[in-house]
């Protein structure tokens, strides 16, 4: 049985594609959120990874466990012998086919992986505010990454609600991700606003357009105040793929040829160097078949030291590392015009100038699905850009130039706010919480 008090605790539970966050907001509407522990020191972003890893017993038996967040992360980076590193399970939510994994010999479904972070991430915020938590607010995107269709949409939530059963949740509502971030805006204010939200995950670049303000609130909130959503599967880790695919795959002979009865032909599949492309797939390329398949590339192709250093990166399981140098890249890009991408390991020591024009020229068909999501939003709404009064970004990606120029060309840079661009979706979603907690 719940207690009052837990049954009134109003927690905000942003499960994200690369980062996730909790938040809990007092009867005094103060919002606090859950910290956790990374190399000494505490951060608000539990990254959204999951870390398996053998060992024996006393008895010679082998077990494997799992850790999960900045312990999973430590603990991979400190081992010398790489377990298996899972990472962006959230974009996998609307697949019908992939169903889970096996890991060490064990299958696990895609729900039961999600519950592992999420009882995680549970346990640490129960730890550090001393109260259960059985029931959360939880964001979900506009449209979850590979949704194509109504039902897809409802399969990803029926999916998501079942991880968080599993991770000891009794009850979870969903609000929309750029819904919950225009909550944190709101609390800001003291006049209401025609708000634009923007909110770029790693998966999903979701817009919602509302009225906002204390009147709002005052009179209650109508399903008229909610002028529309629109949103595209895309986001960050499509930003990272173009950069892997420019930089890094011809490094490890995505452009090499090997001979093949007197023929020249691609030394390796293009599939392989596709999902390495996707940070969610590349622990899923230490198979025995991508085994054989590189091993035998190796021996024909013109350049086997290319190949050499790709099964290395696949061998040695370098996903976190590589997706690390991209994002020192990206960030470097959206404060300066020129930068250098680094990255060594698995034998190679790359670096590489870029300069911000070439990134863009490489993400342009991403762009152009935000702007084409953002354009749709206002005519379907029938709402003309001067009539809205702000336009608030959130996530990783909203700090990338031309990002934000697509927002400033249509309203103008001072309409344009930001801030606690990684836990303002969380911190929404509990004050959306305590809201739906005082309606009873």
């Amino acid at each position: 049985m719940w207690t009052a008090d837990e049954r009134h605790l109003a927690v905000g539970f942003d499960f994200g594609t690369t980062n996730s966050s909790v938040a809990i907001a007092g009867a005094d509407a103060q919002v606090k959120l859950a910290s956790f522990p990374l190399a000494g020191i505490e951060t608000q972003s539990f990254r959204s990874v999951l870390y398996f890893e053998q060992y024996k017993t006393s008895e010679g038996h082998k077990r494997a466990h799992s850790l999960t967040g900045p312990a999973a992360i430590e603990h991979y980076l400190q081992t010398d012998e790489k377990g298996r590193l899972v990472q962006s399970l959230k974009s996998h939510l609307s697949s019908r086919t992939l169903t889970g994994t096996e890991v060490f010999g064990r299958r696990y479904k895609l729900e039961e992986l999600i519950s592992r972070m999420l009882s995680d991430l549970r346990k640490h915020t129960v730890n550090q505010f001393g109260k259960q938590i059985r029931y959360a607010m939880v964001g979900r995107p506009v449209r979850f990454v590979g949704a194509e269709t109504d039902e897809d949409q409802e399969f990803s939530v029926a999916r998501l609600r079942a991880a968080f059963a599993l991770a000891g949740f009794e009850h979870v509502d969903f609000e929309m991700e750029p819904v919950a971030a225009a909550y944190t805006y709101e609390s800001t204010l003291d006049h209401d606003e025609l708000i634009l939200i923007g909110d770029f995950g790693g998966g999903t670049s979701d817009f919602s357009l509302l009225r906002v303000g204390p009147e709002v609130r005052r009179r209650g909130r109508k399903p008229e105040d909610l002028l529309g959503n629109s949103g595209v599967g895309l986001a960050g880790d499509a930003f990272d793929a173009r950069i892997i695919r420019k930089l890094v795959s011809p490094a490890l002979g995505s452009d090499s040829e090997a001979r093949s009865l007197n023929k020249l032909l691609p030394a390796v599949p293009a599939w392989i160097y596709a999902n390495l492309e996707r940070w969610h797939y590349l622990s899923f390329l230490r198979t025995n078949n991508v085994r054989e398949i590189l091993r035998s590339a190796r021996i024909r192709a013109l350049e086997p030291e290319k190949i050499e250093a790709l099964i290395a990166i696949v061998e040695e399981d370098l996903g976190y590392q590589l997706h690390q140098a991209v994002q020192e890249l990206k960030f470097a890009l959206s404060r300066l015009d020129n930068a250098e991408f680094r990255f060594r390991g698995a034998g190679m020591d790359l670096r590489i100038p870029v300069t911000r024009t070439k990134f863009e020229s490489w993400i342009q068909e991403e762009l152009a699905a935000i702007e084409s999501a953002v354009d749709t939003l206002l005519q379907s709404s029938g709402i003309k850009p001067s009539e809205i009064d702000r336009v608030f970004l959130t996530g990783g990606s909203s700090f990338v130039p031309a990002v934000r120029q697509i927002f400033e060309s249509r309203f103008g840079a001072d309409r344009i706010r930001g801030g606690n661009e990684f836990t303002s979706v969380a911190h929404g979603l509990a004050l959306r919480a305590a809201e739906s907690l005082r309606r009873g």
